[in-house]
């Protein structure tokens, strides 16, 4: 059987080099992305990057957008213009990118993708204001691909928790945490994915150290509704007009 392969974005330390080890040893070829091999924000730097790969390896089965930045923990009031849309950019113009330039060369029904996201997409923050709303927009990209009877590709949200990086040990928001999502939780869930094992949940999040492939095949099972686990409006209830 040939080699399954496997782009791993943002590579290169922290989460993304748990992620890319774990499909590695898993029996994946491995393409692993930085700063120096492919900036995601340069289109032509991601298309000659994955035209390469294609041109190496000849497929890609699962797709992995890792690459990503937060900015200062401060309000929207007092951030920097500049680094807020770095972060826009570089946490969605990225996924969008390898997206699009990736989905040609998917392998047929049996492709992935999956988006690295964060709660910080379904909840109301102050502070670090690029990151929440890059990672809103991310949820966004999941399930207009990867929701419904006529999606474009199996797509995934994964949500790590908080896995002790140098980027989340460097946040004011996580200075005292004394618990941590083990790594090995993280990649659990990515592999089940990649098998797919959990394919009814694409279109939608999924989160370590709170979901296991167990809970999720179970809760698969008992069914989905539409907006489970989606980015979605809450009506005021049933007489909301919204909400017909």
């Amino acid at each position: 059987m040939t080699q399954p392969v496997a782009i791993v974005t943002g590579a290169s330390r922290g989460i993304g080099a748990h992620l890319a080890d774990a499909l590695q040893d898993n029996g994946y070829a491995v393409e692993r992305g930085s700063r120096s091999t492919a900036p995601v924000t340069d289109p032509a730097a991601v298309r000659a990057w994955v035209e390469n790969i294609v041109a190496r390896h000849g497929r890609v089965d699962l797709l992995v957008n890792n690459a990503g930045v937060i900015d200062t923990e401060v309000s929207l009031a007092e951030s920097d213009p500049d680094q807020w849309w770095a972060t826009i950019e570089t946490n969605v113009r990225g996924p969008y990118l390898m997206t699009h330039t990736v989905l040609p060369h998917l392998t047929p029904g049996m492709g992935r993708i999956v988006n690295i996201n964060s709660g910080a997409a379904y909840k109301n923050y102050d502070i670090a204001t690029a990151y929440n709303v890059s990672k809103g927009a991310l949820a966004r990209i999941t399930s207009g691909l990867g929701l419904g009877p006529d999606r474009t590709a199996l797509v995934f949200d994964l949500a790590p928790g908080v896995v002790r990086t140098d980027m989340t040990e460097a946040m004011d928001a996580h200075r005292d945490r004394t618990e941590w999502t083990a790594p090995e939780e993280v990649t659990a869930l990515l592999l089940a994915i990649a098998r797919g094992e959990l394919d009814a949940w694409s279109g939608r999040m999924v989160r370590a150290g709170t979901d296991t492939v167990e809970s999720l095949r179970a809760r698969a099972d008992v069914g989905l509704r539409e907006l489970d686990r989606t980015l979605g409006l809450i009506t005021w209830g049933d007489d909301d007009p919204l909400g017909t």
